[in-house]
């Protein structure tokens, strides 16, 4: 298979890596110039993933032209945030008949954008002419770029209304290491994956206030309650949510000394500002302009997310935390399903 991945991050990286090893031919495009030299020049990326070496049989290149053209399935690994600007500059690039080629476009960016509050695989559909859900695939579960880079035995689900596309990407992606499940419900998936970041935000800023197990168990479990309102009202299945996809990435995310979102609300509840855990991150905490985009959605679809609320106003009015935790502890006493 010619598979075409869409950002070289640790993320893009770590997928490179563990599908050449099935001998597909792979072409990795680079945003920027000179990242994309250095990643030429050095085949690896010390900064996010050190020690792991990207094969020379890899492509990278700056060109993203170059990477669609070559492929029967589109990889998108850009930041949430970025996808929609990628695929415009794609469909500006690259023909009509190039971009009628493709078989199938995995998404495995994990996010909401903002402002429009629309899934990834929506700003797929508005910007890639012709694509239907039946070309779309949603690859994501607990899958930790660093250790999926290292053959750490990890699992995740493939979602699609094409089920026969979703067996094919699960045939063609599995390694001895990284084993796929099948699952027909994208949209579950896709709110699974965005809105675990929003609670793993809660989660680090449990850790960053020095509180105990208990705490965390309760972010997790009330977390997924959350999760599971959210996509009722837009149409998930509440199965998806107990799956890989929901509670799996959700207690990864919550827990690892990997996850970028439980790093960034560990540094909130330290006393950094927004802005300066930001630039204390090597990375893109996605969970941050997610929880912005959750909590409008709650609000508009009038869900009630009392974590979800208390972070934004952490993250976004200047709340002190402590504030935030008093005021979830002390709301209207209720039953646990409600």
């Amino acid at each position: 298979m010619n598979i075409g991945i869409l950002g070289a991050g640790s993320w893009g990286i770590a997928l490179a890596v563990m599908l050449q090893k099935r001998s597909h031919k792979i072409c990795m495009w680079e945003y920027n110039e000179k990242d994309a030299r250095f990643l030429q020049q050095n085949r690896e990326l010390p900064s996010k993933l050190p020690g792991v070496k990207i094969p020379q049989e890899i492509e990278i290149v700056n060109t993203i032209d170059t990477t669609i053209e070559m492929a029967d399935v589109v990889l998108c690994v850009v930041p949430s945030q970025t996808m929609r600007a990628t695929l415009k500059s794609a469909v500006s690039k690259v023909s009509e008949e190039s971009l009628k080629k493709i078989r199938g476009w995995v998404i495995a960016s994990k996010g909401i954008e903002r402002n429009t509050l629309a899934l990834m695989t929506d700003v797929l559909l508005e910007e890639i002419p012709g694509v239907t859900g039946e070309k779309i695939v949603v690859l994501s579960g607990p899958s930790h770029a660093e250790e999926v880079s290292r053959n750490i035995p990890t699992t995740v689900v493939a979602a699609s209304e094409n089920i026969p596309l979703a067996e094919e990407i699960q045939e063609q992606f599995s390694t001895e290491t990284f084993r796929i499940y099948t699952n027909s419900d994208m949209k579950g998936v896709e709110l699974a994956a965005s809105v675990k970041n929003v609670i793993a935000l809660a989660a680090g800023i449990s850790d960053g206030m020095g509180f105990g197990d208990n705490t965390k168990g309760a972010i997790m479990t009330r977390g997924i309650v959350e999760m599971m309102r959210l996509g009722r009202k837009m149409g998930a299945q509440d199965s998806t949510f107990s799956g890989l996809a929901g509670i799996g990435d959700l207690i990864t995310t919550c827990i690892s000394k990997h996850s970028r979102n439980r790093q960034m609300g560990e540094l909130i509840a330290k006393g950094y500002t927004l802005d300066e855990a930001k630039e204390h991150m090597t990375m893109i905490a996605e969970g941050v302009e997610t929880t912005r985009s959750v909590y409008q959605l709650a609000s508009k679809l009038k869900i009630e997310m009392p974590i979800t609320t208390q972070i934004y106003k952490v993250l976004f009015e200047d709340k002190p935390v402590k504030e935030a935790v008093k005021d979830l502890m002390h709301r209207e006493a209720k039953p646990e399903w409600w």
